[in-house]
């Protein structure tokens, strides 16, 4: 079965490669000898994943002689939080990690945003690789060096930009997932298509049987495809002051609907409904093509993720959270909204482009009121 290659460019930490397919993980050795030599490593995997995959991937770390440290938090976007990162480190000071040793985060978007964190503050910064074992990990989340914790006044406001030495996404770990699970990844497929590649979109649609199921090559080609377009967008504005914006498409509102919720609202759900939010945004302010929304919507549906809110959310709540959000700028929250799908708005007139906007928020009351 064919393996998907890819170099990300990290004006922090020089190229790293992305590699993607069905039966990938047998290559962990020969990249970390290649690209991750350590005197010691540490395996971080919430519970379950480190009961389902880790003896397997501490065993293919240990073929190098080199000792492992196996380090484990409870599962869920809860425990995203420095009180977990706080423990994770201490444990590692605990177990005499050195500037010389080497993070290993196994698993899905919060390890890897809490694993990468830990390598990115121990010691001033130690090397982490990421191995995605989550469809929205494989897409998204381990790709492009943002690492950080939730706190309660919102997501990821503690962090840094942390590249990983390598990525390493075996499709066939998607298998272990339940079909949900699967179906809150593919949300960021479909944001991939949304902001940059309208064909690329209706090929997740098409493949949403297949996709569902975790079934290869649909898997590998679909995890390939997003990693593509992460990594243009990433190689090109690593931290987030112009083009990754683009990237931040339906997280702005879904942020803030999952948090309000008290994170009982997966994040692709919260995803989903941002991006249609979002898009209904840009065509009220007459800046997207009508239809994108329905587009849009659709394609959400398609891969089993709801359309609308949950009821009992707060509007008062989500606005506050809305003006906390990372991507506020003197105060105002700024929005990406698209011209069509596959095309993000660049800004109004001849200057530079800005790729996200401030919106009056009488349009987000009357979006998020559904008016």
């Amino acid at each position: 079965m064919e393996v998907f290659h890819t170099l990300v460019q990290s004006s922090l930490g020089g190229e790293y490669p992305v590699v993607v397919g069905p039966g990938a993980l047998e290559r962990l050795p020969e990249l970390l000898r290649e690209r991750a030599a350590a005197h010691a490593y540490a395996l971080v995997a919430d519970d379950r994943v480190m009961e389902l995959h880790g003896d397997t991937v501490a065993r293919s770390v240990e073929s190098l002689g080199r000792p492992v440290h196996r380090l484990s938090f409870p599962h869920g976007e809860e425990n995203k939080n420095r009180g977990e990162w706080s423990r994770l480190t201490d444990a590692l000071l605990e177990r005499g990690l050195g500037r010389d040793g080497c993070v290993v985060a196994l698993g899905g978007g919060v390890t890897g945003d809490l694993a990468g964190f830990v390598a990115a503050s121990y010691m001033r910064g130690i090397p982490v690789v990421q191995l995605p074992t989550s469809i929205v990990a494989m897409v998204d989340s381990s790709v492009g060096g943002k690492t950080g914790v939730d706190v309660p006044l919102g997501k990821n406001l503690v962090g840094a930009f942390h590249p990983p030495r390598f990525v390493l996404a075996d499709t066939e770990l998607a298998r272990t997932l339940p079909r949900a699970e699967r179906s809150q990844g593919l949300a960021e497929a479909v944001k991939h298509g949304a902001i940059v590649d309208a064909d690329y979109l209706d090929r997740v649609v098409a493949d949403a049987d297949p996709l569902l199921d975790g079934a290869d090559p649909a898997t590998a080609r679909m995890v390939a495809r997003s990693v593509q377009i992460k990594a243009d967008v990433v190689s090109s504005d690593e931290t987030e002051v112009g083009l990754r914006q683009i990237l931040n498409f339906g997280h702005t509102l879904g942020h803030a609907l999952e948090a309000a919720s008290g994170y009982r609202l997966p994040h692709g759900s919260a995803v989903g409904v941002g991006m249609i939010l979002e898009a209904r945004l840009g065509e009220r302010l007459g800046v997207t093509e009508p239809g994108t929304a329905a587009r849009i919507e659709e394609a959400v549906a398609a891969v089993e993720l709801p359309t609308t809110q949950p009821p009992g959310l707060s509007r008062s709540e989500v606005l506050a959270l809305l003006a906390r959000d990372k991507k506020a700028r003197a105060g105002s929250v700024r929005f990406v909204l698209l011209e069509g799908v596959g095309r993000v708005h660049s800004g109004d007139g001849d200057g530079p482009p800005t790729w996200s906007r401030t919106v009056p928020e009488d349009a987000v009351v009357a979006v998020l009121d559904g008016v």
